[in-house]
């Protein structure tokens, strides 16, 4: 078993374990830590826990020492730079006309780099950029290109269900979600609902998609036959996480609906039927839009 703290180094931002040492640090200490772009300053998000070394990917970096109040006042006069930073890079963009949207800057604990991040539509070439800021701040320059998402990210803010966005408080990597995810989880199709803060899909849909996907496979499809104990029908609807499948009948002249566990049905043929959401046909043109933002955003994001 070994000790490991969570450290965050920027709030909103993703959490990374550290080797906490001998040193004593409960939550919300400031630290001073080695990573691979030299020494930052950190706060522990997480106090020290014991894991098993074989669930750690590789070996922890380790907690240099609490931050004294030198480091911190340091750090905050990098903070106050950073605006200033802000302001000037602004003024370059505007000046080589670069079709760029500056979203954040972040000087490094020791002065070695300025990073400046931005969010474009496609490439942009920043060269006559980067060697003015390199003139000014007489130190190394590095434009970063953000998606959208990382964008929100670093501003923050709530979602629709009025908590702080997931982006912004736990979750450390995008994953990529689809239309599909809400169709098979029998979400509204209205883009103003199943779009988050950055104007994509909602990262959430992802998180129950594999239960769906678990249980789909055990369902039968919308129009399928099935046997029931009261004769054959057609399946007209399901409830995926109940397992509860509707069923429409025929008594003679007459049409009845049921529903059954799906356990409880068999099915004679597996023939689904198309179903054609009034939301999906309402919302056609945004939801195939934001299905080709989806697919830019993973391009880019290999390009980056």
């Amino acid at each position: 078993m070994k000790n490991i703290v969570g450290i965050r180094f920027r709030k909103p931002g993703k959490i990374y374990f550290f080797d906490p040492g001998h040193l004593q640090l409960k939550q919300q200490d400031k630290v001073i830590i080695e990573t691979t772009m030299g020494l930052e300053v950190g706060e522990v998000a997480i106090s020290k826990k014991r894991i098993d070394e074989k669930a750690l990917p590789s070996p922890l970096k380790q907690v240099i020492r609490i931050a004294t109040p030198k480091d911190i006042k340091h750090d905050e006069e990098n903070r106050q730079k950073e605006k200033e930073a802000f302001k000037i890079c602004e003024e370059k963009i505007k000046k080589y006309k670069l079709d760029m949207n500056l979203t954040e800057v972040e000087y490094r604990f020791d002065n070695s780099k300025i990073l400046f991040y931005f969010t474009a539509d496609g490439r942009i070439d920043f060269r006559e950029l980067v060697k003015e800021l390199a003139a000014i701040f007489r130190t190394r320059i590095e434009l970063r290109q953000i998606g959208v998402r990382d964008e929100v990210k670093r501003i923050g803010g709530n979602g629709v269900c009025g908590r702080e966005l997931c982006c912004c408080s736990f979750l450390g990597n995008f994953e990529t979600v689809s239309i599909k995810m809400a169709k098979e989880q029998n979400i509204s199709l209205n883009p103003s609902k199943i779009s988050g803060n950055c104007g994509r899909l909602m990262c959430c849909l992802k998180y129950e998609q594999d239960v769906y996907e678990e249980k789909l496979k055990r369902l039968p499809r919308i129009g399928a036959v099935v046997k029931t104990a009261d004769g054959e029908g057609t399946v007209e609807s399901i409830e995926t996480l109940k397992e509860i499948v509707r069923v429409k009948l025929r008594d003679g002249d007459e049409t009845f609906y049921k529903k059954y566990p799906a356990a409880e049905v068999k099915i004679i043929k597996n023939i689904g039927r198309e179903e054609i959401d009034p939301e999906e046909k309402a919302h056609k043109k945004e939801l195939e839009e934001l299905e080709k933002l989806e697919k830019l955003d993973k391009v880019n994001e290999e390009d980056m």
